[in-house]
């Protein structure tokens, strides 16, 4: 085949363009398509593969191949050279297909007298759809002109199938974003929601990918892209950041927005007969499909500021801004990529359920979600790209789970599931000044987590008797700026304000892993969770620590004070924090203010070493809480944000039992308050277990207070600690089973 030129390319894709103008069903387009391409490319085969389920391709069209094979011949993801290049998203070019590693032999297809291949994925934003293949019998690898020429035309077919171009009989042509989807995900923030899709990043739609005109095309390009620095430039100027490496990530956004070789390559797209949408759209996609692949974080982040620059210059060039006119309908469940902490609470308490693409159990829209109690689920994958606004959407996140569009059926058991819930909870409501008091006598004191002013009116009606862990960096977390001492000291006062009376744990600000402050330096650490964070950070940069120390104490003049100091892991540290607080309260008085009536300072036990500290440190502290969270994936080496690895491991399996026995041990040794904080002290038989080994206080999630204090009431911790004895000295690896087995012999 002659090399081909940029005229070739325009009038193939004109031809294309009038093909798919043409009336017909979803079939005959496609294999007008088919003959089309392979006329314009002079091969005897262009076929189209699509995707009729997660893993399987399906051949749905065919110029040259035997037309009994279409819908009957199908390849699982990996499969052949037709599957390696969806699991790739990358072209496979060969002049001999039958020698190539891989290769499937189809019979049906009758294949075997074509030696050369070209296969390109059909990719939209990064998700492979399907694959185009043209074959030939001479022997020859096809030219970069014609691999580009094909993805070109790839492209545009990524474009009219996402807008149902190719409906028809079967899975492989049904109508997209139609049919039910289940997304398994990762547990977020426990609960569960009904509601209607809300796209935090309105979906772009593309119905020009064709263009007539490519010099009007460059000229609409070239405008948006002015545009587009020019705004870039603006929030650069305008961040008032100081840090020099975040100076130095604004810049780097800056020079990707004046990136030759960006735009170059979209230059070149539209000489190929691409609108100046669909070249940015090509551009972006190529850009996620790199991004799936690089395992290095700093290119990772440099490929999303490209995806997101693409994202601002294609709603410059369609005029789809963020703000779509649409109204937010009933019961909105957000559903996004990703989402910064700020942006998250600006929606605030309208939103029933989160559900992101990305994400962490740890993450900024984590500890948000957490604070404004509604159900998140992460690592929901394609949710993006299947989800349209107004679509129903069911959000369990107790499992990590999705139903987007769901049938009838799903639809009932889960309102089922939900009303169980409520049922349960207005039963609990009546328990709410009640104490939790087991049949052996024993009382347990419950507290409840909190991060946000919004969270304190439910501090009574949750019948918590305080609040055992309140999360002071959420007030960080979502400004661009350090906020003033001022501002955190009228915050704290409101919060005791709102506690009225009852007793306030502050933890101090507990950032680094994958809570980073934008306006913070961050460091490229090989594993974050074990790295420069928390107490940590707060004592090789004592200045913010002081800084909200002070802001403390100015906010319970003559009340007292409960401070907390996170991620201790040795005598020291905790020596040196509590030692800072002294000199503050000193300074304080020197400068005549009035300080809190008592100051209580108190360490989060959230490692193993902790636990082994001198008894001068168990005597020292005022208080110990045991941060569960990160003490289990720390005692069991299983990293929480893993979801392969976080759910192997149990908090009643026997070892870490008798590692929470031997904390309580040192504890009452020396005399030492110690209660129990994280998403276990809110599961009911997890509290139950750790109330019977001595643990008196537990610190949870206010809608977790109900049934756990309801379980504890129905109980004897006494005969329950027996039983959980009986089981250790048994030799048993895990009591969960046993403790349910004698849970169900008890009168409930």
């Amino acid at each position: 085949m002659p090399e081909r030129t940029e005229s070739e390319s325009r009038k193939l894709l004109r031809r294309l363009r009038d093909t798919l103008a043409e009336a017909g069903a979803g079939q005959e387009r496609l294999d007008r398509i088919t003959h089309l391409i392979a006329d314009s490319m002079q091969t005897e085969v262009c076929s189209i593969y699509l995707f009729r389920d997660d893993e399987t391709l399906e051949l749905c069209a065919t110029e040259g191949l035997n037309r009994e094979a279409v819908h009957r011949t199908r390849l699982r993801i990996g499969e052949g050279l037709v599957g390696r290049v969806a699991r790739t998203s990358a072209p496979v070019n060969t002049a001999n297909a039958p020698a190539e590693k891989g290769f499937r032999y189809m019979p049906e297809t009758g294949e075997e007298i074509y030696s050369s291949f070209l296969g390109v994925p059909i990719q939209r934003l990064g998700e492979t759809l399907g694959v185009l293949v043209v074959q030939s019998k001479e022997a020859r690898s096809f030219s970069d002109d014609e691999i580009y020429a094909l993805e070109v035309v790839a492209m545009v077919l990524a474009e009219m199938t996402e807008l149902g171009a190719f409906v028809g009989e079967g899975e492989a042509l049904a109508a997209p974003h139609q049919h039910p989807v289940m997304i398994r995900g990762g547990v977020g923030q426990e609960g569960t929601a009904e509601g209607k899709v809300w796209l935090h990043e309105p979906r772009v739609v593309i119905t020009n990918p064709v263009a007539d005109d490519p010099h009007r095309e460059l000229e609409r390009l070239h405008a948006a892209v002015d545009e587009l620095r020019l705004s870039v430039d603006a929030i650069v100027s305008t961040s008032g950041v100081q840090d020099k490496e975040q100076k130095q990530i604004l810049e780097a956004y800056r020079m990707f927005a004046n990136s030759r070789g960006w735009i170059r390559r979209m230059e070149e797209d539209i000489a190929a007969g691409l609108s100046a949408e669909a070249a940015v759209e090509k551009e972006q996609s190529a850009a996620r499909a790199r991004l799936a692949t690089v395992p290095d974080p700093y290119l990772r982040d440099r490929l999303h500021d490209l995806d997101d620059l693409s994202n601002r210059l294609l709603r410059i060039l369609t005029g789809q801004g963020r703000d779509t006119g649409a109204a937010m309908p009933p019961n909105p469940i957000l559903v996004a990529r990703n989402i910064g902490p700020a942006e998250l609470l600006e929606y605030g308490r309208k939103l029933r359920g989160v559900v992101l693409e990305e994400g962490s159990v740890g993450s900024h829209a984590a500890v948000v979600a957490r604070a404004l109690s509604i159900p998140l689920v992460i690592h929901a994958e394609r949710i993006t790209n299947e989800a349209l606004n107004g679509d129903t959407i069911l959000v369990d996140g107790d499992q990590g789970i999705v139903h987007l569009r769901p049938e009838d059926s799903v639809i009932a058991a889960f309102r089922d599931k939900i009303a169980m819930q409520a049922a349960a909870q207005s039963r609990y409501a009546s328990l709410r000044d009640k104490p939790a008091t087991a049949k052996c006598g024993t009382t347990i004191s419950l507290l409840m987590n909190a991060g946000l002013m919004a969270d304190l009116p439910s501090l009574a009606g949750s019948g918590a008797e305080g609040v055992g862990l309140f999360r002071t960096e959420l007030q960080f977390l979502i400004r661009s700026h350090v906020p003033k001492r001022g501002e955190l000291a009228q915050i704290y006062a409101g919060v005791l304000d709102a506690a009225a009376g009852k007793r306030v744990v502050f933890r101090t600000l507990d950032i680094g892993s994958d809570k980073v402050l934008p306006y913070m330096k961050r460091l490229d650490e090989p594993n974050p969770a074990m790295g420069w964070r928390a107490l940590r950070l707060g004592l090789d940069k004592p200045g913010v620590m002081r800084m909200q120390i002070q802001a403390l104490l100015r906010a319970a003049p003559g009340r007292p004070l409960s401070i907390m100091f996170p991620f201790v892991t040795e005598f020291d540290e905790f020596r040196a924090a509590r030692d800072l607080v002294h000199d503050v309260m000193a300074r304080e008085e020197r400068l005549g203010r009035r300080l809190p009536s008592s100051v209580e300072v108190g360490a989060m036990l959230e490692t193993p070493a902790l636990a082994w500290a001198p008894d001068a440190f168990f005597r020292m502290a005022d208080f110990v809480s045991i941060g569960g969270n990160d003490l289990k994936q720390f005692f069991f080496a299983a990293d929480r944000e893993n979801e392969t690895v976080r759910r192997r491991y149990d908090v009643l399996n026997t070892s870490f039992l008798r590692f929470i026995r031997s904390i309580i041990a040192r504890c009452e040794e020396n005399g030492t308050p110690l209660s129990f904080c994280g998403e276990d002290a809110g599961r009911p038989i997890e509290a139950i277990c750790l109330a019977a080994l001595g643990i008196r206080t537990l610190s949870m999630r206010g809608a977790s207070i109900g049934p756990v204090k309801h379980l504890i009431r129905q109980i004897s911790l006494g005969d329950l600690r027996d039983l959980i004895e009986a089981e250790i000295a048994a030799g048993s690896t895990n009591v969960r089973r046993a403790v349910v087995n004698w849970l169900s012999n008890q009168d409930l």
